[in-house]
């Protein structure tokens, strides 16, 4: 006969047990499967009624009092009311989660928001989120991002939760079901050791449905962009436990800026397995953009100057191509009904060679002349592979649910950068620039030994209590990250790996995370607060720069917030009140380097959903309060750093017309209020909005539906400067652009 324990000594027992997961693996071994008798339980019989009702899909061990149960999460939250965002986002080593269930702002945009908007890249989707702006020019080789005024960087985005493998410099969007945007630091959830701790951006492959489809899309562009996509999924099997997804894309043609063609190439192949206990998956994709005839630049100004047109274009003759190839595997097995062992590993080989950065126009006269810092030939290339293991547990003690998660994140990273320059400071006149094609054919450029290597390990323990039929959740965790960086010395062309001379850091950290949602007044409002810290590693410092190459040292960031989440079942909104500590940078005598501290605080309202019958809103408002502390130069300690905005709003509407259910029409307006261009606060950038219209028509042509889609990205054409970036670079907004397509379900 078993021993009846007091109620005190059963509670310290459960919290006890409840607080490790040593305790989880021997219980899953040697629980006895037979139930307890209400006395030894502690359940009333109307509990173990309930606990019975659900014994056909689960299975319930037992000891000394102890349940333990299985809860997983594995297919993607499906679309909110309206389609345009999803009820959840995967996060991490935490799952995919409801955005209900969900202690941080995070929004989900669905593959059908990127169709309809006609999105080639991925910042014309991020574009609907209120705390995004871009860091870098919408034409530009690269796309560098700004979430709660922090810079975001191309090398730091997610390919489904694993850092590191996503495409570099422009990202192509056909292929991604999900773009889950998660604001505030995000290495203590996907592994990563990040520069990017303003956000996240997790990409999500598109996987094969339930019913095969075919789709094909032709599409238009100005200045005469066209272009074809392929989209075909199946499943296979007596279950249909295969299934496939290709993607395809060819887009070729002038763009809006003056004088630049540019091809656009992707080839996509998503692959997954699920039957019993398996669920296997393989992502694979390669990609190339190449453009011609001269780049959109990014402006270094001493005082202000009204923005020229948006298609100027002062680097004409240049030319460059990236090109990424991925491949990513995961898989899961249950070892119990409770209890999964998970897996992943994947490679990344990234390469850009041209004029591919360093498109910097200096000292900007109202009359439009101007210098070019430089005309340069450069071979990036970057090679990583990264992989993750660990368990996932889910268990009861008492009243208490568990979520645990162990876990173990790997990445390795060999870096490469070579250039050669010339014509430093060369004059120009923006209205007329002349052709740089014969400086730029005179440069010649190999493939470089490496130049920088990261290694990244990390370790995780989280466990998330759920009480009171999970009204209250407290996620706790802490993670083990630690840096290993090597820089090595570059001289133009010098491709022996620069070995005269390299920096090296070795640093780690431990870095927590507390999690909590409480529901006091039902599943319709949760209230919750984090905080968080991350570790990231030193910056590369860019070819533009006296130190290029150079690697500065680790840092640790922290974020506090607190929020309300409000879902009305067709109408969902979140309220985030946020602070964010992390260095600053400077540059002095084009060094590049750290410079004390700076402090964003903020207000963010994102929105989504059916706001009436037949009306759809994407969007919000956030309010950015940044401050310079402790920086070594005085003057600039109180200042607000450059290129973060006080207010940017995202408001998108789309309606569709009551005389004709299969037209819809569409408006978005982005605004962006005025903003310093630099940390020393000489001179501001104005406040712009700009406005998109669009349209969609479905209809049905010899029993094949087609949907037709219109767009039209800054409808009044207007000039303006988008914001500034970490180095004082101003950006140039983008031209008016039309697009248009036609989608065959064939």
């Amino acid at each position: 006969m078993k021993k009846k324990k007091s109620r005190i000594r059963k509670k310290v027992l459960y919290a006890l047990i409840g607080s490790s997961l040593f305790w989880h693996a021997p219980v899953v071994a040697y629980a006895e499967e037979a139930p307890e008798s209400a006395s030894v339980t502690g359940q009333t019989a109307e509990e173990q009624a309930v606990s019975g009702e659900s014994a056909a899909k689960r299975s319930d061990f037992t000891l000394e009092g102890i349940e333990v149960t299985a809860r997983r999460s594995r297919e993607l939250p499906p679309p909110y009311a309206g389609g345009q965002a999803a009820r959840g986002a995967g996060l991490g080593v935490l799952g995919n989660k409801d955005f209900m269930d969900t202690p941080f702002n995070v929004t989900a945009y669905t593959a059908q928001t990127i169709e309809d908007q006609q999105a080639d890249t991925l910042f014309d989707v991020i574009a609907n989120d209120p705390s995004v702006r871009l860091a870098t020019p919408g034409g530009q080789v690269s796309e560098n991002f700004r979430i709660r005024g922090l810079e975001i960087n191309y090398q730091h985005l997610y390919f489904n939760g694993i850092a590191g493998l996503a495409p570099f410099y422009r990202v192509p969007v056909e292929f991604l079901e999900r773009v889950e945007v998660l604001k505030g630091p995000s290495s203590f959830l996907y592994g990563g050791v990040s520069t990017s701790v303003g956000g996240a951006i997790n990409l999500v492959p598109k996987r094969a449905g339930e019913e095969d489809i075919t789709n094909f899309t032709t599409s238009y562009a100005a200045e005469s962009q066209f272009g074809g996509h392929i989209d075909i999924g199946r499943r296979f099997g007596e279950n249909k436990e295969w299934g496939i997804r290709f993607n395809g894309l060819y887009s070729d043609g002038d763009t809006t800026t003056d004088d630049q063609s540019r091809k656009r190439l992707l080839g996509s192949l998503g692959v997954d397995y699920r039957k019993d206990k398996w669920r296997l998956s393989l992502d694979a994709y390669s990609a190339e953009d190449k453009y011609d005839g001269g780049l959109i630049s990014m402006y270094s100004l001493s005082s202000y100057v009204k923005a020229p047109d948006g298609s100027t274009n002062v680097f004409k003759g240049a030319s460059g191509t990236t090109r990424n190839t991925g491949i990513l595997f995961k898989g899961e097995y249950d070892i119990r009904d409770n209890l999964t062992a998970y897996a992943g590993i994947g490679k990344l080989y990234a390469k850009a060679y041209g004029f591919i950065n360093g498109n910097h126009v200096q000292k900007l006269q109202t009359d439009g002349s101007a210098t070019i810092k430089g005309v340069y030939k450069q071979y990036f290339w970057n090679e990583t592979t990264a992989s993750e293991i660990g368990l996932r547990g889910a268990y009861q003690t008492g009243a208490v649910k568990h979520q645990v998660v162990l876990g173990a994140n790997f990445s390795d990273t060999d870096y490469s950068n070579a250039w050669d320059e010339t014509a430093l400071n060369m004059a120009t006149n923006i209205h007329n620039p002349v052709s740089i094609a014969n400086l730029y054919n005179s440069l010649s450029i190999k493939k470089g030994n490496k130049t920088a290597v990261t290694e990244l390990s990390s370790f995780l323990l989280a466990d998330t209590l759920s009480f009171n039929e999970e009204k209250v959740q407290l996620t706790l965790g802490i993670r083990r990250q630690n840096v290993d960086q090597t820089s090595y010395a570059y001289n133009n062309n010098d491709t022996t790996g620069g070995l005269k001379s390299k920096t090296t850091y070795d640093s780690h950290a431990n870095t927590p995370m507390v999690g909590l949602i409480v529901k006091p007044w039902g599943e319709s409002v949760a209230l919750y607060a984090n905080y968080i810290e991350a570790l990231s590693p030193g910056t590369v410092v860019g070819a533009a720069y006296a130190n290029a190459g150079q690697v500065l040292a680790p840092y640790k960031t922290k974020q506090r917030e607190f929020g309300v989440k409000w879902d009305k079942g067709n109408f969902a909104n979140t309220l985030a009140f946020f602070q964010i500590e992390v260095p600053s940078s400077m540059v002095t005598d084009n060094v590049y380097a750290y410079d004390g501290e700076q402090k964003n605080r903020g207000i963010e309202w994102n929105t989504f959903g059916n706001i009436a019958k037949n009306l759809r809103l994407l969007g919000g408002i956030a309010y950015t309060d940044g401050e310079l502390v402790r920086s070594s130069t005085v003057a600039n300690n109180g200042n607000t750093p450059g290129g973060v905005s006080k207010w940017t709003m995202n408001a998108g509407v789309e309606w569709d017309t009551p005389w004709n259910p299969d037209l819809s029409l569409s408006l978005r307006a982005v605004y962006t209020s005025s903003q310093y261009a630099n940390n020393a606060n000489t001179f501001e950038i104005p406040s712009w909005v700009r406005y998109d219209i669009g349209a969609r028509y479905k209809t049905v042509i010899n029993k094949i539906p087609v949907t037709y889609r219109l767009s039209v990205e800054n409808l009044f054409d207007k000039h303006y400067w988008a914001g500034a970036n970490d180095r004082g670079l101003l950006n140039l907004g983008s031209p008016r652009t039309v697009k248009l397509s036609a989608t065959m379900q064939l």
